[in-house]
C-alpha cells in the first residue's frame, strides 16, 4: 500500500514538472513573438573619427554618363534612419530632424577650452550647416525599418582648411521616441568631399630638407590632399598637418591637375601657393598618371593609383619660431591608392575608405 501511494506521488510530481516545463516553453515561445525592446528611432552614424563620423561625399555628384547631376560642386549623401527593435515596424512614422547644438561641447571635450589657450579654437570642428540642406521631416512607412535622409551639399566656396562637421539630431516628438543611448539619436558627420585626386597619399618617397641642415632630409608616412574644386587639391607644405598647426592656413600648396589625354589618365600639374609671405617657389614641372590594376587574390577588387612625380618646391616657415624663418625644400613623389569593389555600381559606395 505504501509503495502504491509512493508511486502515485512520484507520478504526480513528474506530471506536474512536465506540465510546468511545457507551460514555460510555451511562454518562452510566445515571448519571442512580442517586441523585446522599444521601437526607438536612431541614425546609422557610428563614431569612427575622433568623436565624429567620417563621411566621404563626391565633390560633384555625377550621372551614369559622367555629367554633373546638380552642377559642379553639388552633391548629396543619404543617411540611414533606423527603427530599432526585434519586430518589424508596423506603423507609419514621421520623424523630425534638425540641427544639433552639441558641437561646441564636443570641441571642448576633444581639444580643450579657449580659456586655457586662445588659439585652440583653430583646431575645433566647424559647423558646416551653411553648405548643407535637408528636409526636417522623414516618413518611415509601416513595414520598413530603415529610411534614408537625403542631405544635399553645395561645396562651392568651401575651404577644407576647416574641419567641417554637420551636427544633426532626431527631435523629440509624439508618436515615436528618439533612441536614449548616447550618440544614437545624433549624427556628427565629418564630411570629406573628394574628387579624383584627393585623399591620403603615401609620402615615403617625399623628402623635406631644412636649408640649415641640407644633409638630413625628413620623410613622412602620409600627406593628405584636400579638395578645392573638381580638378584641384591642396596639401600643407612640408610636414605640416591639420592636427598640430593652428597656423596651417598660411601654408597651403595647391596642385591643379591638367589632363593631356582624352582618358585624363596623365597630365601635368601646376603647383602654386596663395600666400606670398611663405616664400613659395616652384622649381620644376610636376606630372601625374593614373593606372588601374585588378587584385590577384580578390578578382572583384580594383586598385586605382594616382602617382604625382616631379615635386620640387621651396617654402619658408615664418611662424613656428618668432623672428627665425626656416627655409625648406620639398622633393619627390606622392602616391594615392584607392580600392574599389567593382561589384558595386555606385562608385562612392564602391570605394573602400
Amino acid at each position: 500500500m505504501k509503495n502504491k501511494i509512493f508511486r502515485h506521488l512520484i507520478l504526480g510530481s513528474v506530471c506536474c514538472c512536465i506540465a510546468a516545463t511545457l507551460s514555460l516553453l510555451t511562454a518562452c515561445n510566445d515571448e519571442w513573438k512580442e517586441e523585446q525592446y522599444q521601437h526607438y528611432i536612431s541614425f546609422k552614424a557610428p563614431l569612427n573619427d575622433n568623436g565624429v563620423t567620417a563621411v566621404y561625399v563626391p565633390y560633384t555628384r555625377h550621372n551614369d554618363d559622367g555629367t554633373p547631376m546638380y552642377g559642379e560642386g553639388k552633391s548629396h549623401y543619404e543617411l540611414p534612419v533606423i527603427v530599432s527593435g526585434t519586430t518589424d515596424n508596423d506603423e507609419d512614422i514621421t520623424v523630425y530632424v534638425g540641427h544639433s547644438d552639441t558641437l561646441s561641447i564636443l570641441n571642448v571635450e576633444r581639444f580643450g577650452s579657449p580659456a586655457y589657450r586662445a588659439d585652440i579654437t583653430d583646431l575645433y570642428y566647424k559647423d558646416m550647416s551653411q553648405f548643407a540642406s535637408y528636409s526636417e521631416t522623414l516618413k518611415i512607412n509601416a513595414g520598413k525599418n530603415v529610411e534614408l535622409l537625403k542631405i544635399n551639399f553645395d561645396f562651392n566656396g568651401i575651404d577644407m582648411r576647416d574641419k567641417w562637421v554637420l551636427p544633426i539630431e532626431i527631435k523629440k516628438h509624439e508618436g515615436y521616441t528618439p533612441h536614449p543611448r548616447k550618440n544614437y539619436a545624433k549624427a556628427m558627420l565629418r564630411v570629406y568631399p573628394y574628387n579624383d585626386f584627393s585623399g591620403n597619399y603615401s609620402a615615403t618617397t617625399l623628402t623635406v630638407t631644412n636649408a640649415d641642415d641640407p644633409d638630413n632630409a625628413t620623410g613622412m608616412e602620409t600627406a593628405r590632399g584636400y579638395v578645392v574644386d573638381e580638378n584641384t587639391i591642396f596639401f600643407y607644405a612640408g610636414t605640416m598637418n591639420e592636427e598640430s598647426r593652428v597656423d596651417r592656413q598660411n601654408y597651403k600648396v595647391f596642385f591643379h591637375f591638367i589632363p593631356e589625354n582624352a582618358e585624363k589618365t596623365q597630365g601635368r600639374i601646376e603647383i602654386t601657393s596663395n600666400n606670398p609671405a611663405n616664400g613659395f617657389v616652384n622649381n620644376g614641372q610636376a606630372a601625374y598618371r593614373i593606372y588601374e590594376q585588378m587584385d590577384e587574390v580578390q578578382p572583384w577588387l580594383m586598385h586605382r593609383y594616382v602617382i604625382i612625380s616631379g615635386i620640387d618646391y621651396n617654402y619658408t616657415d615664418y611662424t613656428s619660431v618668432e623672428g627665425y624663418p626656416m627655409e625648406y625644400t620639398v622633393k619627390g613623389i606622392l602616391t594615392l591608392e584607392r580600392q574599389l569593389n567593382t561589384q558595386i555600381p555606385n562608385e562612392d559606395q564602391a570605394i573602400q575608405w
